[in-house]
């Protein structure tokens, strides 16, 4: 894995609400994907049917659009973005 490049890019903290169906996160994962984002970690949890999904994302592509991309699936119920990794690293600084 190249680390230089990755320090680079924006990092992003997501936590999505979905309906457990068959092929929902890979409907997610491709959202993700074409919309030109990097899922460097990810975690899901099966809760009361439904899927909790913990997503640190990493792409130079802005996130607000694929906020709104994942958020029109229709076995989505809630995406929150949560703080930017980097840009608090950044303010530190």
């Amino acid at each position: 894995m190249n680390t230089e490049s990755s320090c680079k890019t924006p990092s992003y903290n997501i936590t999505c609400k979905m309906s457990h169906e068959a092929a929902a996160l890979e409907r997610l994962c491709q959202v993700v994907r074409v919309r030109g984002f990097r899922i460097a970690k990810m975690a899901v949890e099966t809760t009361d049917g439904a899927l909790q999904i913990a997503l640190t994302i990493q792409g130079a592509r802005p996130v607000g659009m694929l906020q709104s991309q994942l958020e029109k699936l229709h076995t989505v119920a809630e995406v929150k973005l949560a703080a930017l990794a980097e840009a608090a690293a950044s303010r530190i600084a």
